[in-house]
């Protein structure tokens, strides 16, 4: 017995649907695919780069912020002792020359806008 059956006056056959792709279909099919898969892992190893650098420049970013650490602890334990550090020192009288600076020409500042005021800053 045949398996065909009529529809619409024309005769079906049972099976796939659709058109059946030619040899030369499949060649450019799994090229395209192998040249897909090519940049997929050109992608992923651009990606794997980039985050190795990111996670080598945040243990850079660890280490220096454990020295820094560290020094504020040894500060710390010296001023426990009453001792000042030599760092804390400069750092204290550069702040206050650098305050002293900008009180100056401030005032400079000041009085080149008002020439023809009656204070004398």
């Amino acid at each position: 017995m045949d398996d065909s059956k009529v529809v619409g006056g024309k005769v079906k056959k049972p099976g796939k649907r659709g058109r059946k792709p030619a040899k030369i279909d499949l060649k450019a099919k799994l090229e395209r695919s192998r040249q897909s898969a090519r940049e997929c892992r050109a992608r992923k190893k651009l990606r794997y780069q980039y985050l190795e650098e990111l996670v080598s420049s945040r243990e850079r970013a660890i280490c220096a912020l454990r020295e820094e650490l560290e020094m504020y602890k040894q500060w710390c334990m010296a001023m426990d002792q009453g001792k000042i550090p030599s760092e804390i020192k400069a750092l204290l009288t550069g702040e206050e020359q650098s305050k002293t600076q900008q009180n100056s020409t401030k005032l400079a500042k000041a009085v080149k806008t008002e020439p023809n005021s009656n204070t004398p800053w």
